[in-house]
């Protein structure tokens, strides 16, 4: 088989088998098509006979193109992804891309905001206006349950269990998970699903989803990205903010509090605790101050 078969095989596998998002499967693709052009251009290798040194050679080339650690990196995983699959599909019995070495990364911690800079950006809304009510509720969902932006412009009101406190989601990789939410963010949704998006002509097919735009159609990330960098901007918070920073904050301030890692894993939808134990590097001195507190020779 050549390149171009194994590719589309490898795409339409992510897809209905692995269940990855738009986005995932666009950056597996890239990385196969740049494996792909290098031996189809430069070496003039089938897929199903490289051998481990020509992926050296390969990968010791894209570093010299992109010399970005995390970019290296990414293309690494792209590639050990394709021969695994290959080896799934039984057309090859081994895996040459196993031994390659992925750079070490610094671990970056990501931005936060303090609960007085949250408050800050939540009180700056204008709730007398339509959009403020919607964004106000949007900003309210993000802090109290950590949502992904995928998550939060694919929640459904059919997923909002306000009796229960939790909210039904689609994470990564299509798995579905329920997520706790407070009493004060469900207030916001419910004063902007009753008051306002009731008045709104709804798009057909959008009639489930929670939030809206003025068209009365789903919200895209674009859309959320510019409410929150609006909002904190207005608010006065000079901080670079996105949505993702009301997701780390939510689990920062948990850790903070003492809640429980694995509870804070299974919120986020991680599938690895150590993805989550990156909040507990955040605050230098909530740690110090639970060994003071702790540890029996401090007693």
């Amino acid at each position: 088989m050549d390149w171009h078969s194994l590719s589309k095989g490898f795409e339409a596998y992510l897809r209905l088998e692995k269940g990855l998002s738009k986005n995932s499967i666009e950056a597996y693709s890239h990385d196969v098509g740049r494996l792909r052009q290098y031996f189809t251009d430069t070496k003039s290798i089938k897929a199903l006979v490289v051998g481990y040194p020509d992926l050296v050679e390969f990968v010791q080339h894209s570093a010299q193109i992109t010399p970005n650690p995390r970019s290296r990196a990414r293309l690494i995983s792209g590639v050990k992804a394709f021969f695994r699959y290959l080896i799934m599909e039984d057309l090859r019995e081994d895996n040459p891309a196993e031994l390659l070495e992925t750079p070490r990364l610094p671990q970056k911690l990501p931005d936060t905001l303090s609960r007085e800079e949250i408050n800050q950006i939540l009180e700056s809304i204008d709730l007398s206006d339509p959009q403020g009510a919607r964004n106000r509720a949007i900003l309210e969902t993000l802090y109290a349950s950590g949502l992904r932006v995928s998550e939060l412009i694919n929640l459904k009101i059919s997923g909002v269990y306000s009796d229960e406190g939790f909210l039904r989601v689609i994470g990564k990789g299509n798995k579905e998970r329920l997520v706790p939410i407070g009493k004060e963010a469900l207030k916001f949704i419910a004063i902007y699903r009753d008051e306002i998006r009731n008045h709104i002509d709804i798009v057909k097919g959008h009639s489930d989803t929670l939030f809206l735009n003025r068209r009365g159609s789903g919200l895209s990330r674009v859309s959320v990205f510019t409410i929150v960098k609006d909002t904190a901007l207005k608010a006065g918070i000079d901080k670079n903010i996105s949505p993702h920073t009301f997701r780390h904050s939510f689990a920062t301030h948990l850790v903070e509090n003492g809640a429980d890692l694995r509870a804070v894993q299974e919120m986020l939808g991680h599938e690895s605790i150590t993805t989550t134990e990156i909040y507990t590097h955040l605050d230098r001195s909530y740690l110090r101050d639970t060994v003071l507190l702790y540890h029996p020779r401090n007693n």
